[in-house]
């Protein structure tokens, strides 16, 4: 995606080779902030610390995490202290375990000499196909919301809601759920687009936002709990949301609220579709809510609201000091709530038999 005419990805190689440089999405929009990654430390404090976010670019960082993490051993205790850090960063994105687990099957078996080297292919060969499976799956998403706006009779825009950052910033280049927007938009589909604030840490308000608006897209921001009022008033055509793990059972995990809009969408009989990379899906998981660990953050994020004071970027306090919060990240969406999966392979049901149909390969 273009910044200010420039392209960017989520996360890149530095001119010297070895270090990495990502955009610190902390920061945004107030603040276009590169970070360079130059350890193991540095890149599972950027995972940890949501200087990145977004399964797909989680899995990306880590695959780069690997790399820098040889810098400081390449023994087989080295890949496994490399691995276990990364792995223990964030537990709901299954892209984290994905990723490492790939890197580790290939370097456990090579020499020392060559560990170096074939991370660093296997880590940029991990980045390009997120980018070619992101392009497919905008591309089947586009479809669908073509088929909606031919149902118009006036042809008015399609209003889409979506839910927390399923965009380029939350994978390497493209994104998920955004990208089906955003290709149906360079197709000539009229699209308005209805984007929740995304509570705790407004991923909605921060950077889906900011991605309209660099894309030129038609959008209001609208606070979590108004995508049902919307809904009730014929005011949402489909929502499209993405995922941090989904269950074999078609049963999807994605950000905290995620569940509240499919069940809104399912009473008004309106679609609800989920945009996913295969490296998403949780084959070893048959059932979402019991089986997908959820993630607590530090309840500071409830606590406090960040946003632009002056010219600076600030928390503020909400809520009595001595009130407590819970603060789970993520909630689980059955799969009996989800009309489809977009994934780089097709659209399909949301359940075994469904994704098993374009995933022959795992039964």
């Amino acid at each position: 995606m273009d910044v200010n005419g420039t392209p960017y990805r989520s996360i890149w190689l530095a001119e010297d080779g070895r270090q990495v440089e990502i955009i610190d999405q902390t920061r945004l929009p107030h603040e276009f902030s590169v970070v360079q990654l130059s350890s193991l430390d540095a890149a599972a404090t950027a995972i940890r610390d949501m200087l990145v976010r977004g399964a797909p670019l989680i899995g990306a960082t880590a695959a780069y995490g690997f790399c820098l993490g040889l810098h400081e051993g390449t023994d087989n205790h080295a890949l496994e202290k490399i691995a276990q850090t990364l792995v223990d960063c964030r537990p709901t994105a299954v892209n984290l375990r994905w990723a490492v687990e790939r890197m580790l099957r290939l370097l456990t078996p090579i020499a020392e000499s060559l560990r170096v080297e074939k991370a660093y292919e296997a880590a940029a060969a991990i980045c390009e196909e997120d980018v070619l499976t992101n392009a497919a799956i905008g591309q089947h998403g586009a479809a669908l919301i073509k088929a909606i706006l031919d149902k118009k009779e006036k042809k008015e825009p399609v209003n889409i809601l979506t839910h927390c950052n399923a965009g380029w910033l939350a994978t390497v280049d493209w994104g998920t759920a955004l990208e089906t927007i955003f290709r149906a938009h360079q197709d000539g589909v009229p699209v308005h687009v209805w984007v929740d604030e995304t509570r705790p840490r407004n991923q909605g308000a921060h950077l889906t936002a900011w991605e309209l608006v660099s894309a030129g897209i038609d959008h209001h921001l609208i606070v979590d709990n108004a995508g049902g009022h919307l809904m009730q008033h014929g005011q949402v055509d489909l929502c499209i949301v993405g995922t941090d793990r989904t269950a074999a059972s078609g049963d999807v995990c994605n950000k905290i609220g995620t569940y509240l809009k499919a069940l809104a969408a399912f009473d008004n009989q309106i679609p609800f579709y989920v945009a996913l990379p295969g490296s998403t899906i949780d084959w070893q998981v048959t059932d979402g809510v019991g089986g997908i660990p959820i993630e607590e953050r530090s309840q500071e994020e409830v606590l406090l609201v960040q946003g632009l004071h002056g010219d600076k970027v600030e928390g503020v306090h909400i809520a009595p000091k001595t009130t407590p919060a819970l603060n789970p990240a993520f909630d689980v969406t059955p799969a009996r709530l989800v009309t489809g999966l977009i994934t780089e392979r097709g659209v399909c049901a949301a359940s075994s038999e469904g994704l098993l149909s374009l995933y022959p390969e795992k039964r």
